[in-house]
């Protein structure tokens, strides 16, 4: 038994939870709606009285075991999701690099010989307060980071200068260059 999975899965005021067939899980809230089916090796159950939810593990094996606390997890991510919401912040550094929101397109300068347009998912909420800096929202945690991950995978951060895309308050790693060597 995991010990994240024991955990029931509190509900706060506002949100609203539907379990069907003790596998499908709808959340709703002030940010939005999140809803996800999770394996027949694990149950879940809301009570509504208690306002919290609880997983449990049908059988004793070990694919069950492991998806005892990750089904919690999710879930607790819903519920997060759906009340407070999720962010990542990029930072973007380089002459002339820099980023741009038109419609639901983002448009990225990072040193190629073309801008780069990647497109902005419905249920995302993507900001650039400044040309150096890009604020990925949303209520869905895995959306949020898979995008931020897809806009850094565009030119992450180098090692030498430090030009590209990072995450805000990623530490890269600087290495020496192959001019400070000689003397």
């Amino acid at each position: 038994m995991s010990r994240i999975g024991k955990k029931p899965v509190v509900v706060p005021e506002g949100v609203t939870v539907v379990v069907n067939n003790d596998r499908e899980v709808t959340v709703k809230g002030p940010k939005g709606e999140l809803s996800r089916s999770f394996r027949p090796e694990v149950g879940v159950k809301f009570d509504s009285d208690a306002k919290h939810i609880v997983v449990e593990q049908l059988n004793e094996t070990r694919i069950a075991n492991a998806m005892h606390g990750l089904t919690r997890a999710l879930i607790q991510n819903m519920v997060i999701g759906v009340t407070q919401g999720y962010e990542k912040k990029l930072e973007i550094f380089g002459t002339g690099y820099l980023a741009a929101v038109q419609g639901n397109v983002l448009q990225v300068r990072v040193g190629f010989a073309n801008e780069i347009h990647k497109e902005i998912p419905a249920d995302l909420t993507v900001k650039c307060p400044d040309q150096m800096h890009v604020v990925v929202s949303g209520c869905d945690k895995q959306k949020v980071g898979q995008f931020a991950a897809d806009v850094r995978a565009i030119k992450p951060a180098e090692p030498y200068l430090g030009k590209g895309i990072k995450y805000e308050g990623e530490v890269i790693r600087r290495k020496v260059s192959k001019a400070a060597g000689k003397k």
